[in-house]
């Protein structure tokens, strides 16, 4: 709780750019992290499968050994129930990932959402909100769902939207 709130300070004062390297990236991971968690949450309920699928972007994007990608999502776990919005965290995305980068991360959002074979109204909200932050126009936006889509398991789709 201190060090989200130094965070926040931090960000106020834009102390930011004191970080180190290691640093920057590790807030950066962070980000895409609590974002990934984020559509895990949207819909109530904490499916293992769509764990799964946010701890395979994460591994996709990020060259971490498993028990640190754990930690990062337990770390974002943490960090998204105590979050006011998700502009803290799409403009860190959007100051280090290229546009191709934000695309491929609403890809991956879209792959969470997919991962328990149901779209919630609340994912495609927090999916959508999301891409619109990043400056995803809706045509990436779209073309990105249909990509995780398809890529989902065959037969695994009950409900979209």
């Amino acid at each position: 709780m201190f060090q989200s709130f130094k965070d926040f300070l931090a960000d106020l004062t834009g102390a930011p750019a004191a970080l180190t390297p290691a640093e920057r990236t590790q807030r950066l991971q962070l980000a895409a992290a609590v974002l990934l968690v984020e559509v895990v949450r949207a819909d109530g309920t904490l499916a293992a499968s769509e764990r799964a699928a946010a701890l395979a972007a994460l591994r996709a994007r990020f060259d971490l050994a498993p028990q640190a990608l754990e930690e990062l999502l337990a770390h974002a776990e943490d960090s998204a129930r105590s979050a006011y919005d998700y502009q803290q965290f799409t403009g860190r995305i959007n100051d280090a990932f290229t546009h191709d980068d934000k695309v491929r991360l609403v890809e991956a959002l879209w792959q969470v959402a997919y991962a328990d074979a149901h779209i919630d109204a609340h994912e495609h909200h927090a999916i959508s909100k999301i891409a619109g932050l990043l400056h995803v126009t809706h045509g990436e936006y779209i073309a990105a769902k249909m990509r995780a889509k398809a890529a989902a398991p065959a037969g695994q789709l009950l409900s979209q939207q």
